[in-house]
């Protein structure tokens, strides 16, 4: 698998010269492997993917819930407007709507000038917890910790792994964190990956103040992910007030620890194979 990251942020956009390096767009990531293309989230990022690369035939979008910071992006994503490219939209289901009935919210006036009706080639799926292939994947859908429906997704295409858990908040409720595996929301998607991307947006002192928002904080992210025993941690969904230089030296903190896996900063445009 070929994984790129085209927005990293969370919560809102937010480009300028103090977000070059981690970049100023919200969650997308692009995974190509053997002509499929899967794209994770479709926050304002979704809008730069692909765009020096041919659209094969079918796009999957799997989208991990439905606020706002990574749906935005959807409206803007060239392949929905080709009647060539059949794209298949994938979310969580909900006990009330149905995920083409929210999806409809959106994408309509006064929020959007197109309806999703109107779009040539778009089918959607209400994705239960579980397992299903899409093309050469074969993908793992939880829910995890986070408010309103949200799943977190463990794909793999028989070569690599790659868990995907960009809001979360594990620690949420946890005296003493990490708490055993099985108590442990996310532990199933992420034991043993390949590749763990994860949001990481708050620092401790942040977190103190935002528990039950549906985030982690670095620290978190970090135990986490050793429990978890991930071979690699790209970390994810970074604060919109955090600037580059600021997340330069979290990151620089981090990899000083003791730490039982690679740590990759998750900056735009990175590039992953796994």
């Amino acid at each position: 698998m070929k994984v790129r990251l085209w927005g990293t942020r969370g919560s809102v956009p937010r480009a300028g010269p103090d977000t070059v390096r981690y970049g100023g767009d919200t969650s997308s990531v692009e995974v190509r492997s053997d002509g499929a293309l899967l794209v994770l989230d479709a926050g304002s990022g979704i809008g730069r993917l692909g765009s020096d690369e041919p659209w094969p035939e079918r796009i999957d979008v799997l989208i991990s819930h439905l606020h706002m910071d990574h749906i935005q992006g959807l409206g803007f994503f060239g392949p929905l407007f080709d009647p060539e490219v059949m794209v298949h939209l994938w979310g969580p289901v909900s006990p009330t709507m149905q995920l083409s009935a929210r999806i409809r919210r959106y994408l309509s006036p006064p929020l959007f000038p197109v309806r999703l009706r109107d779009l040539p080639a778009v089918d959607v799926h209400d994705v239960e917890t579980g397992r299903f292939r899409v093309g050469p994947f074969e993908v793992e859908a939880d829910l995890i910790c986070h408010p309103g429906p949200t799943l977190g997704y463990r794909i793999s295409d028989g070569n690599g792994t790659l868990a995907y858990l960009s809001d979360h908040e594990p620690a949420l409720g946890v005296r003493d964190f990490p708490d055993a595996p099985e108590w442990t929301s996310g532990h199933d998607l992420a034991a043993g990956a390949d590749v763990l991307i994860h949001d990481t947006q708050y620092t401790p002192e942040e977190y103190r103040h935002r528990v039950g928002w549906g985030h982690s904080s670095l620290d978190h992210t970090l135990a986490f992910a050793g429990q978890a025993e991930v071979k690699r941690l790209v970390t994810f969904h970074h604060d919109p007030d955090h600037a580059d230089p600021f997340l330069d030296d979290l990151h620089h903190v981090a990899v000083r620890q003791d730490l039982s896996f690679e740590l990759i900063p998750g900056a735009a445009d990175t590039v992953i194979e796994v």
